[in-house]
């Protein structure tokens, strides 16, 4: 049996940003728009009148400040309110392939390898742009890798999903270097004109390389991972191929997009992801003292202190669950590896760390590592 080692992370971050500031004010523009075509339903009481939204509900919501995309124009045009991107050819590479190409080569770089060494790619996503060929497989030509590749879709926890895959292959031999891709394009599965989540997402990608211990002279140690789920219906997106075969199918209904019931999931996942993480660490053998940092999902700054203070027993001190939400929002699976990404180099040999995701399914996967 190999041991599997992080030896490297990388982030792509779009050029485009959108503050509270500028969401709200085009949020509020396409409100007054929505009442102003609807007022006599709206004075009829058939129709619902749209809020305003504001700075300080968002920020108090969620402790989002900004939010990256791959485009600002279309989500901020109060007659759209959803992003614009191009249509590209089939033989051009696709959008989330472009930008997964962009991660991977920086975490490649980290660990001084290129893609020709890479024999599996594991795109793992919350959304794949189509149903096939397969996003990892474009991902693996484009990087020149050989071996063979996949996508994997577990929403937020499909990077921790990810890793305990890749990690799984290279202890039985079956590889020996993966890649975990996450190109997370959330802007377009959100509604940008729904008040209550119109602020929660931002794009991003990330990449982690996973090599085998005895190929890496540094790292993290992968000691331990652990996946679960469970059914919900709390969080979730109705769209699919289906679509189309369905009565009224491609209609612009709401349960095509991001759906949540926020306060049911705070109550229902915060308890499972908690005993899910003293359960790991029981497991592994890592007290919670042990442990020197949190790298968790990236969805809201309440769920983070909440769960860091179950799993520590204690308010942790900033550097020991570290926050990076109030930049990227909620960028769902790469959440967390831009967490551990951006706040990892400090660690010293035998210093322990959790990296955790959750959300849809419910899922929740967990990553015990220790620097080498």
């Amino acid at each position: 049996m190999h041991q599997p080692v992080i030896t490297g992370t990388g982030v792509f971050t779009p050029q485009n940003v959108i503050t509270n500031a500028e969401l709200v004010e085009a949020f509020n523009a396409y409100a007054d728009l929505f009442n102003a075509e609807n007022a006599e339903a709206i004075a009829a009481g058939e129709v619902q009148a749209k809020d305003h939204s504001s700075v300080e509900f968002i920020l108090k919501a969620s402790g989002i400040e900004q939010r990256f995309v791959m485009d600002k124009d279309g989500v901020l045009d109060p007659t759209r309110m959803y992003p614009r991107l191009r249509q590209r050819s089939d033989d051009e590479p696709g959008i989330m392939a472009e930008i997964a190409l962009d991660a991977c080569h920086k975490a490649l770089a980290m660990a001084g390898r290129t893609g020709e060494e890479v024999d599996l790619v594991i795109c793992a996503a919350s959304n794949m742009e189509r149903a096939y060929p397969a996003i990892a497989i474009e991902i693996q030509k484009l990087l020149g890798a050989g071996g063979f590749a996949f996508d994997m879709n577990v929403a937020c926890s499909s990077a921790t999903f990810g890793i305990q895959a890749a990690a799984d292959m290279i202890r039985t031999g079956s590889v020996r270097r993966a890649l975990v891709v996450n190109p997370e394009i959330t802007s377009g599965h959100l509604e940008w004109r729904d008040r209550d989540c119109h602020f929660i997402f931002g794009d991003v990608a990330t990449a982690t390389l996973i090599e085998r211990r005895e190929d890496a002279p540094h790292g993290f140690l992968i000691r331990s991972t652990r996946c679960a789920t469970e059914f919900s219906n709390n969080i979730r997106n109705n769209n699919g191929f289906l679509r189309r075969t369905r009565p009224d199918g491609v209609a612009d209904r709401r349960d095509m997009q991001f759906m949540q019931e926020g306060r049911k999931v705070f109550k229902e996942v915060m308890p499972m992801v908690a005993k899910h993480i003293h359960e790991h660490l029981s497991e592994t053998g890592v007290k919670p003292d042990d442990l020197h940092r949190l790298w968790l999902h990236q969805a809201n700054k309440t769920m983070n202190d909440f769960l860091g203070k179950k799993v520590l027993g204690r308010d942790p001190e900033p550097d020991e669950q570290p926050n990076i939400l109030q930049d990227y929002a909620n960028t769902s699976s790469a959440g967390s590896i831009i967490a551990f990404a951006k706040y990892s180099d400090d660690f010293q040999p035998g210093e322990i760390g959790l990296i955790c995701s959750f959300g849809a399914g419910y899922s929740v996967g967990s990553v015990v590592v220790e620097r080498i």
